[in-house]
């Protein structure tokens, strides 16, 4: 009697094994592994004979290959023209995510109706909403326009055949984790599923050059559901950030195969959905005196420089001491910690430490070493710091403070709102009406932390 032939898969990365195990050794992920059934295995053996038994291309010399004339469509927003680099590129497979109820969908048929109102045919299909819902949230965005055309379904082939059938210039797919295909044995949002759906998808914008977007739900941990593998195949990644109880939205650029990942896209959330903001100034730190333990610096995300307050809260501990931080690394909150109790004799040992940065952003550069530490040190001494002065400056692990890019343009941006003062590594090149401090060394901080 032949033995029964079982595979398992991992339902995070899908990673296949012929065993079960508790953690994928691939993603490292704990209890993703399940047992694929009989049809399951019968169509992944089939699909992988199918595509080795066609005919590969033949190479040619890369000299001979003409490049792509890209020639972008505005989406009609300023802030997501930006983070894809200038615009929507044809044939392109965009995914993008972020938290429940953050604003994708509203940004994305907000986007539909403005490419409709310029004669463009949009497909917009909804697999958890019907089309009555949408064309509420329609007349809200003002995006009513009879090029706008929406499709409640979940399964993939119905939206293939509707695409048959007309002439369609830009693609909204929401979500990718409940679309299905009759073909693939497997429940909707599975591995198995949202790899052949992607896949299709992909074939269906790079074979007839219709620029598709993907919204895709995310994890606790803030991650795409689903595969890996998901993330790779798409051209473009795009995560939404931000607190969902402020009206800022922060759209962020993880990958980008026509563009920088440098830049970033800000929103305000309105009665008329998601709109570019307008100003920023002032947007993520409070205005007037600061309470102990707030701090400001200038954050540089893309070419654009941002104001913001680090806040920080120091208490005695009556147990294990606690470091949590939001919008910042605790690797490196614990780092700085660490360089404090060093450098400066701070018995934080037996103090629990918060770092909070406002407005919901995330600082991905070292840039605000400087200004945490003040935040720190003014939330230790119950003395709160001057409103006029910016803290700019990367600390090292030996206690040297390090000079940071684009100093020029931070202390422009700090002129344009006002502030007076600025602690720095070192002293810029142009002249500027802002007063700089210098400190090389974190240990002097104290000397101008309180001016």
């Amino acid at each position: 009697m032949a033995k029964k032939k079982t595979l398992f898969e991992c339902q995070a990365c899908g990673f296949q094994t012929p065993r079960w195990m508790g953690k994928c050794p691939s993603c490292g992920e704990w209890d993703t592994i399940v047992e694929l059934t009989k049809e399951q295995i019968e169509f992944l053996q089939k699909t992988s004979k199918s595509s080795s038994a066609s005919s590969a291309p033949l190479a040619k010399p890369i000299t001979e290959i003409d490049e792509d004339n890209i020639q972008r469509l505005s989406s009609g927003s300023r802030e997501l023209d930006l983070v894809l680099g200038g615009g929507i590129v044809p044939g392109s497979l965009t995914l993008i995510g972020g938290s429940p109820g953050i604003g994708k969908s509203t940004l994305l048929l907000k986007i539909a109706g403005n490419l409709s109102k310029k004669g463009e045919n949009i497909l917009y299909v909804s697999g958890e909403e019907s089309a009555g819902q949408i064309k509420l949230r329609a007349n809200r965005l003002d995006s009513n326009n009879p090029n706008l055309y929406l499709l409640s379904e979940i399964r993939l082939e119905s939206v293939i055949n509707e695409l048959d059938k007309r002439d369609y210039n830009f693609i909204v797919i929401d979500s990718i984790q409940t679309l299905y295909s009759e073909e693939t044995p497997s429940a909707p949002g599975s591995v198995t599923q949202v790899r052949t759906i992607t896949f299709e998808l992909m074939r269906i914008a790079k074979s007839r050059r219709i620029p598709v977007f993907i919204i895709g739900h995310i994890t606790k941990e803030g991650s795409i559901a689903g595969p890996r593998v998901l993330e790779h195949m798409v051209d473009t990644v795009l995560y939404f950030e931000g607190d969902t109880n402020s009206e800022l939205r922060i759209l962020r650029g993880f990958k980008n195969r026509f563009g920088s990942t440098n830049e970033v896209g800000i929103f305000e959330m309105s009665a008329g959905g998601l709109e570019d903001a307008k100003s920023i100034a002032g947007k993520f730190f409070a205005k007037g005196t600061l309470q102990p333990g707030s701090a400001l610096t200038v954050i540089m995300e893309g070419s654009r420089p941002i104001v913001i307050e680090i806040q920080a809260l120091v208490a005695e501990s009556y147990g294990h001491p606690k470091r949590s931080s939001t919008g910042l690394d605790n690797n490196r909150l614990s780092m700085l910690l660490a360089l404090l109790e060093k450098k400066l004799d701070l018995p934080l040992g037996t103090y629990d430490v918060y770092i909070n940065v406002s407005g919901g952003i995330k600082i991905t550069e070292p840039a605000a070493d400087l200004a945490v530490i003040a935040a720190i040190l003014s939330s230790y001494r119950d003395r709160p710091l001057s409103s006029e002065t910016i803290f700019l400056g990367e600390v090292s692990l030996t206690g040297e403070v390090r000079d940071i890019p684009s100093l020029s343009q931070r202390l422009k941006e700090m002129e344009t709102q006002g502030f007076k003062k600025a602690i720095v590594p070192s002293l810029p090149i142009e002249k500027s009406s802002i007063k700089c401090y210098q400190t090389q060394e974190v240990a002097k901080i104290v000397e101008w932390i309180f001016v």
